[in-house]
């Protein structure tokens, strides 16, 4: 018997509301440095699983702030989406709480940032979990200790699929890790860097160096040092050296690393 087309929009609806919406075929953010976008063919795709690296142990605020400045970059800039941070209590002790004013000093709100601290790392997954299906979260960033085992290959594709119905943009913190087998689209090493002084040798603009280490769409190799404006909430090309990133409260960010090569034109 054939079904009428009343019956099949009726069906179609409801298998529609239960994987709920999904992210637009390729849509992309922008990071705002015009070469780097250039190279990524746009931007990085929303709704997908991209992954961060400290590349030293001193790099752990440089990481945090990148993966805040690519969090507000995902979920529109100043938008009142709200950014959900889930971090793992041991990662907590290292870094330090997160520091209000440090937080607006890169041009977020802090009201708009939630933060989430789970006693261990099941718990960590478990509200990662539930949180990446939520389409109402503007992007979802989730930082464990150390080398979180339980984060294997079987649960970033858990992640990284959830996050594709939803159109979450999930962003994993990895300080104190080694790159393993995981179904993130993308992974960056990031290291602190100094950024240029303004003039009247003003402090300048949040600095950091990033590396790409694995993209899906098949580029690797790309590297740049990026300052962050907090007025435009865009990443800029930097010139030559000054401060480092002021988030985490009560612990000192160091400028460890060398300097990774500049991005070609």
């Amino acid at each position: 018997m054939r079904e009428s087309p009343s019956i099949l929009a009726a069906l179609r609806a409801r298998v529609g509301a239960i994987e709920g919406p999904k992210p637009a075929e390729g849509a992309l953010f922008a990071l705002g440095a015009a070469d780097l976008d250039a190279q990524l063919g746009g931007g990085l795709p929303k709704g997908r699983l991209h992954e961060l690296f400290a590349a030293e142990a001193d790099d752990r605020a440089a990481l945090a702030g990148a993966a805040l400045m690519l969090a507000m970059r995902a979920g529109g800039g100043a938008g009142s989406e709200p950014l959900l941070w889930l971090r793992q209590e041991g990662a907590v002790k290292a870094a330090g709480t997160l520091y209000g004013p440090g937080l607006a000093d890169l041009g977020l709100d802090p009201a708009r940032l939630i933060e989430v601290v789970a006693p261990d790392e099941p718990a960590l997954l478990r509200a990662a979990g539930d949180a990446v299906r939520c389409p109402q979260v503007g992007a979802l960033l989730i930082e464990p200790w150390k080398a979180a085992r339980g984060l294997d290959l079987t649960a970033s594709r858990r992640l990284a699929v959830a996050a594709e119905k939803s159109g979450v943009t999930v962003l994993l913190l990895r300080a104190e890790a080694e790159p393993g087998p995981s179904a993130a689209y993308s992974r960056w090493r990031v290291r602190s860097r100094a950024s240029a002084a303004l003039e009247a040798g003003a402090p300048g603009h949040p600095a950091i160096g990033i590396e790409l280490l694995r993209h899906r769409g098949g580029l690797d190799g790309l590297s740049a040092w990026l300052e962050w404006n907090r007025d435009e909430h865009s990443f800029e090309q930097a010139p030559l050296s000054g401060a480092v990133l002021p988030l985490p409260a009560g612990r000192p960010a160091g400028a460890g690393g060398a300097a990774p090569e500049r991005l070609s034109a």
